[in-house]
């Protein structure tokens, strides 16, 4: 475990690196797109121009989301991961963490459950949607809030929250 910590670490600062002394508006933008506003825009957007796909898809999405809301809330209390913002001295991030532990990103998790019910929906955008999910997960690195672990076990989160709404409702 100690040698998955360390290589994390490593990991999480070498790409943090990546943003010392550069702009990272651009950055910024791309988590703020994970805050969770822009999900409902999609899922209601979907609904008023597809009643009947829309319809399953917002009722999928609020399923899911209402499942991996109280799992992604008990997992931050289980593990109680300090956030490298919080850990490292002399070390600050980008922005200000949405709550206090790191493990699993919910920016990610939430992410790879709308990505991953869209791309059930409509498989033609699963690689774009992934991209997308992949980059706000990549961008919670670079702004300093999360080690990469954190966004691996995001995206399993939301992958699997998806899946079994899905399996549900379908």
């Amino acid at each position: 475990m100690n040698l998955l910590s360390r290589t994390d670490t490593q990991l999480f600062y070498w790409m943090f690196n990546k943003t010392a002394g550069r702009n990272c508006n651009a950055i910024r933008l791309v988590s703020k797109t994970g805050d969770g506003y822009l999900y409902l825009l999609v899922a209601l957007a979907i609904w008023y121009f597809e009643q009947e796909k829309g319809t399953i898809l917002l009722y999928s999405a609020l399923l899911a989301y209402a499942m991996e809301l109280p799992l992604y809330v008990i997992l931050k209390k289980a593990f109680k991961r300090q956030r490298p913002c919080d850990l490292f001295s002399n070390f600050t991030a980008h922005i200000a963490p949405s709550d206090k532990f790191s493990l699993p990103s919910g920016h990610t998790a939430a992410a790879f459950l709308m990505a991953s019910l869209l791309a059930s929906f409509y498989p033609d955008i699963a690689p774009l949607v992934y991209i997308w999910a992949t980059t706000i997960g990549i961008s919670r690195v670079l702004l300093g809030v999360h080690y990469p672990s954190d966004i691996i076990v995001g995206a399993i989160l939301g992958e699997s929250i998806s899946l079994i709404s899905l399996s549900i409702l379908l």
